[in-house]
C-alpha cells in the first residue's frame, strides 16, 4: 500500500534521492570496470572507490527515509489526513 502523499515522497524525499543516485553508480560500476581494465592495468582501487560510493550512498539513504522531513511529513508526521 501507498502513503497517502507518495507524489510528494518522490519528488522531495532525500531517500530517494539518494537511492537514484546509488542506482546510477550501481549502473556505472561495470561500465568503469571495464573501462579501467582495459586502459589501467591495476583497476582494484577503481573498483574499491565505486563500491564504497554506492554503499554510503545506500547507507545514507537508509539514514535519511527515518530522518522527519517538514517539507513531506508536515504537521502530520506521517499520520493520514484524517488522522492529523
Amino acid at each position: 500500500m501507498l502513503v497517502h502523499n507518495w507524489r510528494a515522497v518522490l519528488r522531495r524525499a532525500w531517500s530517494v534521492r539518494l537511492m537514484a543516485l546509488a542506482l546510477i553508480f550501481i549502473i556505472l560500476e561495470p561500465v568503469s570496470n571495464f573501462i579501467a581494465a582495459t586502459w589501467i592495468p591495476h583497476n582494484l582501487y577503481i573498483q574499491l572507490a565505486m563500491s564504497a560510493i554506492t554503499g554510503l550512498l545506500t547507507a545514507a539513504a537508509i539514514v535519511a527515509r527515518i530522518v522527519f522531513q517538514q517539507q513531506i511529513s508536515g504537521e502530520l508526521n506521517g499520520k493520514p489526513p484524517a488522522e492529523g
